[in-house]
C-alpha cells in the first residue's frame, strides 16, 4: 500500500443528510468537491484514492505534473521570494515582501496541487515523500506566519496593517483567504493533516466573526471565497460558513462600500446574485462567482439560484465561449466582449478562465446529472485548459489565442503567476472528475483507461475497470465487478460530437433507447454479476465546425475537430506555404494519421487544401468579388495538430480557423462531417 493512500474497500461512508447541519464523513470519502449530504446534488463525486489512472493520455500529462512541474514552479516560487513572504515573518525579518500583493494565492495553489498528488494512487512512493516534506515545510512556515487573531496575509503587514479590508475591490485579501482554505480541505482529504485546515478556518473565522450584517460590510473583490467557505462548511458542518457566503452572495453592502457600477460588472460581485442575466467583467472572476453559486444552490435550493445560473450558462456556451472552451475575450480587464465578439488572434482566454470554467461545469454536472455540462467540461479541459501547459510541464500560457503571428505563448514565469499553480492542481485532481455514484448507480463522464475501487450507494464494493485509447479511439471497454450480483443502474455518457454510438452488454448489442440522445448519459440498469462486461463504441470522425455568423471574426472560416480535440495548423508543419495564403476545400477528404514521434504521440489530421499562387498581401486591399474567386490557386497538403500541443516546438504562426476558398464557396453541403479515413489505427 502506498503512503497516505487507504484502499477503496474500506472507505465505506453512511452519512446522514440535514437541511440545518451535514455530517462530514471520514476524510477519505471526501472527493475535490463533497456532495454526500447535499440535498440538492444528484451526483456524488468519488474520492481521488478510489480511482486508479491507467496509461494514456491523462496519465502521461499528469506524471509530468507531478514530476517536472510541481518541483520547478516550486523553485521559482521560492527564487521569487513568495515563500520568503512567510519567512520574513516567522523569523528571517530581514527578508523584503516580493511580488504582487496576491502572491500568497500562488503558494495556496501549489499546495493544493501538491495535496491533489499525494492523495493520487499513481504519484510514486518517492514522490510522495518529497512532496509531504515540501508541504509540511511550506505549512510550518504558513502557520507561525498567522497573527493570533486568525488574520494571514503577506502583504497587509507592518506599515500597510491599517490597510486591511479597506479597499475591498482591489486587496485580493478574500482571494488569497479563499485559496488558503482550498489549500488546507485538499491537504486534509488527501493525508488527515489538519494543520492547514485549521489556519483557514482560523482566517475564515476572523473575518465571519467581524464582518457582515450589522457588522463591517464585505464583498468580495475577486470572487473566490465562495466557493472556499461553502466547501469548508462541506468539511465542518459550521453552517455559518454557508451563512456568509448567502450574504456574499446577497449585494446588500454596495451603498456602504461605496462601490461604483463599473467595479461591480468588473468584479461580477457586489450586486445581488440573482440578479445577473448575462456574463461581463473579469472572466475569471464572474466564473468563480457562479462555481460558488452553484455550490451554494446545492446545499440550499434557492430556485432564484438556479434560473439564473441557467441564464448564465446559455449565454456562455451560445454567445462568449470559444470552441476551445476558452473564455474572456478582451486582453483589456481579461474580461467578456460583447455577444459574439471571439476574435482568434486576439483572443485572451487566460488558462485561469478555462480553469474555471471546467469548475463551474463539474458542479453543474453533479447537481443536475445532465451530460451537456460534462461536454463543456471535456470540451474545455482538452483543449482550452490544457493548453495552458506546455508537454515539457515546465512553461505554460497565460493566454491561449486561437491565431498567432509566432509570438512566444509560453513562458516558465509570469509576475502574475496565478496559471501555472491554477492548472497544476486541476490536473493533479483530475481523478475526481471522472466517475459519480447517484442513489440508483455510477455515472461515468470522462473516458480514459482507468479503475473505479469504490462502493454504491448503500450497497456493495464496486470495481469498474475502463479500457481505452481515448481522446485518439472512441473504443471503451468496462469490465464491472461487484462484489456480489447487485441491481443497479450505469450511466455512460454520449458525448454531443459523436454522431452514432453502439453498446453491447456481455457481447450482445443494447439498442439504445429513442429517447436517448446524444450528449445525454445512456443508462444501463440491470442485475450485475462479476465480470460483466459493456462496450461502447462511439463513432470518431473528422468534422470540420463553423462558427454563428455573427461571430464577425470567423465568418468564411472553418475548425476542425476530432471527437473531443480542436485542431490547429502551424506553420512549421505546412512544408514552407505561409499561413496567410492557405484556404479549405470544402470537398475535401480528411485523414487521420497517428504519430507516435510528433508531440509526445499524437493522431494529426491531413488534408488537402489550397494555397493562393501570389501571396494574399500583395493582392489589392479591395477588389471586386468575381476577382476574388477567381484567385488563383494550387493544391498542397495541410497538417492539423491538436490545439492543446501548439507553442511546443519552434515559434511559428499558428490557426485554428481556416479561410474556406471562395471558388468552393456555394459548395452543397460544405460543412458536413466527413469520415476518417485512418491511415494508420492505432
Amino acid at each position: 500500500m502506498k503512503p497516505f493512500a487507504l484502499a477503496a474497500s474500506a472507505l465505506v461512508c453512511s452519512v446522514a443528510a440535514s437541511s440545518a447541519q451535514v455530517q462530514p464523513g471520514d476524510w477519505r470519502s471526501q472527493g475535490v468537491i463533497y456532495l454526500d449530504s447535499s440535498l440538492n446534488a444528484r451526483l456524488h463525486p468519488v474520492p481521488i484514492q478510489a480511482v486508479h489512472m491507467g496509461d494514456g493520455f491523462w496519465k502521461a500529462r499528469r506524471n509530468v505534473t507531478t514530476e517536472r512541474s510541481l518541483p520547478t514552479l516550486l523553485q521559482l516560487l521560492e527564487e521569487h521570494g513568495v515563500v520568503d513572504n512567510f519567512r520574513r515573518l516567522s523569523g528571517q525579518p530581514e527578508l523584503s515582501r516580493k511580488g504582487p500583493l496576491y502572491t500568497d494565492s500562488d503558494l495556496y495553489k501549489w499546495i493544493e496541487a501538491a495535496s491533489w498528488a499525494l492523495a493520487s494512487n499513481e504519484t510514486s512512493d518517492a514522490d510522495k515523500l518529497v512532496l509531504r516534506g515540501d508541504v509540511e515545510s511550506l505549512i510550518s512556515h504558513i502557520i507561525a506566519a498567522q497573527e493570533p487573531s486568525g488574520y494571514l496575509n503577506t502583504y497587509f503587514v507592518g506599515d500597510k496593517a491599517h490597510l486591511r479590508f479597506t479597499d475591498l475591490p482591489h486587496s485580493h485579501e478574500d482571494y488569497c483567504l479563499g485559496h488558503l482554505i482550498q489549500a488546507g480541505i485538499a491537504y486534509y482529504r488527501a493525508t488527515g493533516s489538519r494543520k492547514l485546515l485549521e489556519a483557514g478556518i482560523r482566517f475564515a473565522d476572523y473575518v465571519v466573526d467581524n464582518f457582515g450584517p450589522n457588522k463591517r460590510p464585505f464583498v468580495t473583490g475577486h470572487p473566490e471565497l465562495e466557493m472556499a467557505m461553502v466547501e469548508l462548511y462541506r468539511t465542518t458542518g459550521e453552517t455559518k460558513y454557508l451563512e456568509f457566503v448567502r450574504y456574499l452572495f446577497s449585494g446588500v453592502e454596495k451603498d456602504r462600500l461605496k462601490l461604483k457600477d463599473a467595479e461591480i460588472r468588473y468584479m461580477f460581485s457586489g450586486r445581488p446574485f440573482t440578479s445577473h442575466t448575462e456574463f461581463e467583467g473579469h472572466a475569471v472572476r464572474a466564473l468563480y462567482a457562479v462555481s460558488g453559486a452553484t455550490d451554494y444552490f446545492t446545499e440550499r435550493g434557492d430556485p432564484a439560484y438556479k434560473r439564473t445560473l441557467d441564464l448564465l450558462w446559455t449565454d456562455l456556451t451560445t454567445r462568449k465561449m470559444y470552441i476551445t472552451g476558452g473564455v474572456g475575450s478582451r486582453s483589456a480587464g481579461e474580461s467578456f466582449g460583447d455577444p459574439y465578439e471571439l476574435p482568434a488572434e486576439q483572443a485572451y482566454a487566460e488558462t485561469c478562465a478555462a480553469v474555471a470554467n471546467v469548475m463551474w461545469n463539474f458542479r453543474m454536472l453533479n447537481l443536475t446529472g445532465d451530460a451537456r455540462y460534462a461536454d463543456v467540461l471535456e470540451r474545455t479541459l482538452y483543449n482550452g485548459a490544457n493548453s495552458g501547459m506546455s508537454l515539457s510541464g515546465t512553461l505554460y500560457c497565460y493566454r491561449n489565442p486561437l491565431a498567432s503571428s509566432g509570438d512566444k505563448l509560453r513562458n516558465p514565469w509570469y509576475d502574475t503567476t496565478c496559471c501555472p499553480p491554477n492548472i497544476e492542481r486541476l490536473l493533479e485532481s483530475l481523478p475526481g472528475y471522472f466517475y459519480s455514484t447517484s442513489r440508483d448507480g455510477v455515472y461515468v463522464s470522462l473516458y480514459h483507461s482507468s479503475e473505479l475501487d469504490w462502493h454504491l450507494e448503500g450497497g456493495p464494493h464496486l470495481k469498474l475497470l475502463q479500457s481505452t485509447s481515448y481522446p485518439w479511439s472512441g473504443d471503451i471497454k468496462f469490465t464491472v465487478t461487484p462484489e456480489r450480483p447487485a441491481e443497479f443502474a450505469l450511466y455512460l455518457r454520449w458525448p454531443n460530437w459523436a454522431p452514432a454510438v453502439d453498446v453491447e452488454v456481455n457481447g450482445q448489442p443494447m439498442p439504445v433507447s429513442s429517447s436517448t440522445r446524444r450528449g445525454s448519459f445512456i443508462e444501463i440498469s440491470r442485475i450485475w454479476n462479476p465480470g460483466d462486461t459493456v462496450t461502447l463504441n462511439l463513432q470518431m470522425q473528422s468534422t470540420p465546425m463553423v462558427a454563428n455568423p455573427q461571430v464577425a471574426d470567423e465568418y468564411g472560416r472553418i475548425a476542425l475537430q476530432r471527437g473531443p480535440l480542436v485542431y490547429a495548423l502551424e506553420q512549421i508543419d505546412q512544408n514552407g506555404v505561409a499561413l496567410t495564403d492557405i484556404f479549405w476545400r470544402v470537398t475535401t477528404p480528411i485523414t487521420a494519421e497517428v504519430r507516435k514521434d510528433l508531440l509526445g504521440g499524437v493522431t494529426v489530421l491531413k488534408v488537402s487544401g489550397q494555397a493562393a499562387e501570389k501571396p494574399v498581401g500583395e493582392e489589392p486591399l479591395y477588389q471586386p468579388l468575381s476577382a476574388a474567386i477567381l484567385l488563383t490557386k494550387r493544391p498542397v497538403p495541410l497538417t492539423f495538430i491538436p490545439y492543446y500541443t501548439i507553442a511546443n516546438r519552434e515559434p511559428t504562426p499558428m490557426e485554428v480557423w481556416v479561410p474556406i476558398s471562395r471558388s468552393e464557396g456555394g459548395a452543397t453541403n460544405a460543412f458536413a462531417s466527413v469520415p476518417d479515413r485512418r491511415a494508420d489505427a492505432r
